[in-house]
C-alpha cells in the first residue's frame, strides 16, 4: 500500500468516527425510535420497525460507497451488524444485515451477504449471553476501558464482558479486513498491508460501535431518571392522599358520635353516606378528574354536614356549565369546604352559608372558589399569595394538603389565595390551568411539575455522556 492509500484510510477512519455519531445522533431525537430501542419486550413487529429505522439510512451510505469512488467511510455495514446483533438478536441482526449486503450484492460483491449473516450470528450470539448492562456501559474509549480492566485485575487477572466485546469487534474486523485483502473485488472492507494502519482499522471498529452505544445510553439513562421521576411524584401524591382521608374520616365520626343517641335515625343516615364515600375513596382514583365528579363527592360530605347541621348550613353552588368537564386534582374541593364549616361556621351561633364558584377566567384558566360567611380569621392569619409550600397559620391540615397537592401537580402553574375579613367570612380562591377531561394525569402537568427534576436530568446525562 502507498503513502496516498495510507492517508487515504486514516482519513476514512476519522469520518466514519464522524457518520457514526451523526447517524446516531440523528436517530436519537426520533420519538418513535427512542420508543422502540427502550421497549423492554419488543413485538416482532416492533424489532422490524427497529431494525428498518436503524438500517435505512446505512443502507443508502453502502450504495453511495459503491457509487462514489473514495467515499469510503459512508460505508458502515459491518458495525451496524455487530450493533444489531448485540441490541436485538441474531436472527433480526442477520435480517438487517442482509439488507445492508443488497447494495455490495448489485456491485458482485458477493461475499458482502454470507460475512454479514456469519458477523450478525456471532454478535447476536455474544448479546443474548450478555448481561444488557455490560452492553449499554461498552465505551467507546478504549484506552479508558482497557486501563480499567488492568486495574480490576491486577491480581487475578479475567475477561469481563465489555473486554470480550472489544476484543470480538476487533477481532471480527481483523477477519473481515483479511478476506477484503484477498477478495478485493468480492468483498469490501478497510485493510492495509502496513501493520500499524491495520492495528488502526482494528481499534476504529470498536469505537465506531461503541458511539451509538453511548448516545442511545445516554437516552436511556434519561429515560430512566424520568420515570423514576414519575413515581416520585405519584407517590408524594399518594402520601398526600392519604393523609387526608384519615383526616377526613375522623371528622366526619365525630359528627356521627354526638348523634348516635340524640338522633339515631340521623346518625344511621349519616353512616349510610359515610359509606358511599368510603366506597368512592377506596376505589383506584386518578391524579385527575372531571370537576363534575368532583362536585358529586363533595355533595355526599355536604350531605352528612346538612344533617349535622340543619338549617343552620346553606349551601349556594355558583358552576358554570362550561367547567364542569374540565378535569382538576381529586378531593380538591372537600378539605376546604370542610376548612370553611369547622373554623368559619361552626364557631357561628348562627350558623352561616357555604358558597361554591366556578368559572373560566378571561386569561384562560379555571377559578374555583369557596366561600363562607363565617367568623373569618385574624389579619395576622390572612394569606393571599401563591403555592410556596409554606404552612400559613390559620389554614389546617386540609388547605396545606391542598396546596401541596397543587403545587406537586401545576408547580408554578397554579395559585391559592385565601382572603378573609374577621366576622365577615373567608374565601378560598384556586387558579389552575385548563385541561380536558381526556387529558393524561401525567402529560405536560406532570413535565411542568417536574421542571426541577428535569434539569437534574439533564445534568446527569451530560455527566455520564462526558465519563
Amino acid at each position: 500500500m502507498t503513502q496516498t492509500d495510507s492517508k487515504l484510510v486514516l482519513i476514512t477512519l476519522l469520518i466514519e468516527l464522524g457518520v457514526a455519531a451523526a447517524v446516531s445522533s440523528s436517530l436519537a431525537r426520533s420519538k418513535t425510535f427512542k420508543n422502540l430501542l427502550l421497549t423492554p419486550n419488543r413485538s416482532p413487529r416492533q424489532t422490524a420497525w427497529l431494525v428498518g429505522i436503524i438500517v435505512a439510512p446505512l443502507a443508502l451510505g453502502v450504495l453511495v460507497r459503491v457509487m462514489v469512488p473514495n467515499f469510503l467511510a459512508a460505508d458502515l455495514s459491518f458495525e451496524t451488524t455487530i450493533l444489531l446483533g448485540i441490541l436485538v438478536g441474531p436472527l433480526a441482526a442477520m435480517a438487517g444485515g442482509a439488507a445492508l449486503a443488497i447494495p455490495a450484492l448489485l456491485h458482485h460483491e458477493y461475499w458482502s451477504l454470507p460475512v454479514n449473516l456469519g458477523v450478525a450470528a456471532i454478535a447476536g450470539a455474544f448479546g443474548r449471553f450478555t448481561d444488557p448492562e455490560d452492553v449499554w456501559s461498552f465505551s467507546p474509549m478504549i484506552d479508558l476501558s482497557i486501563y480499567r480492566w488492568v486495574t480490576r485485575n491486577l491480581r487475578r487477572p479475567k475477561l469481563d464482558r465489555q473486554i470480550l466485546l472489544l476484543l470480538l469487534v476487533a477481532g471480527l474486523q481483523l477477519g473481515t479486513s483479511m478476506l477484503s485483502m484477498l477478495y478485493p473485488r468480492r468483498f469490501f472492507e478497510l485493510h492495509s498491508r502496513e501493520w500499524w494502519v491495520q492495528l488502526l482499522i482494528c481499534a476504529t471498529a470498536p469505537i465506531v460501535v461503541g458511539i451509538p452505544l453511548k448516545i442511545w445510553n445516554a437516552i436511556r439513562v434519561e429515560r430512566k431518571l424520568e420515570e423514576q421521576g414519575r413515581l416520585l411524584l405519584e407517590a408524594r401524591l399518594d402520601a398526600l392522599q392519604r393523609q387526608i382521608n384519615p383526616h377526613f374520616l375522623f371528622n366526619t365520626l365525630n359528627s356521627i358520635t354526638s348523634l348516635v343517641r340524640s338522633q339515631p335515625e340521623l346518625a344511621r343516615e349519616m353512616i349510610v353516606k359515610l359509606a358511599n364515600i368510603l366506597r368512592v375513596l377506596l376505589k383506584d382514583r386518578e391524579a385527575f378528574l372531571p370537576l363534575r365528579e368532583e362536585l358529586q363527592f363533595t355533595d355526599d360530605y355536604l350531605d352528612i354536614e346538612v344533617v349535622r347541621f340543619g338549617s343552620k348550613l346553606k349551601v349556594v353552588k355558583e358552576i358554570a356549565e362550561d367547567t364542569l368537564d374540565i378535569v382538576v386534582p381529586g378531593m380538591l374541593l372537600q378539605p376546604l369546604i370542610e376548612n370553611s364549616i369547622k373554623h368559619g361556621l361552626e364557631p357561628r351561633i348562627s350558623g352561616g352559608t357555604v358558597t361554591l364558584r366556578s368559572r373560566i377566567t378571561d386569561a384562560g384558566r379555571l377559578m374555583v372558589e369557596v366561600e363562607d360567611d363565617g367568623v373569618g380569621i385574624g389579619p395576622e392569619r390572612n394569606d393571599a399569595s401563591p403555592l410556596s409550600g409554606l404552612v400559613r397559620p390559620g389554614t389546617g391540615i386540609g388547605v396545606r394538603n391542598v396546596r401541596e397537592r397543587m403545587e406537586v401537580l401545576y408547580g408554578h402553574l397554579a395559585t391559592v389565595e385565601i382572603n378573609s375579613r374577621p366576622g365577615r367570612g373567608t374565601k378560598v380562591t384556586l387558579l389552575m390551568p385548563i385541561l380536558d377531561a381526556g387529558a393524561e394525569a401525567w402529560g405536560p402537568i406532570g413535565d411542568t411539575a417536574g421542571q426541577a427534576l428535569s434539569h437534574l436530568v439533564q445534568d446527569a446525562v451530560r455527566a455520564m455522556t462526558r465519563s
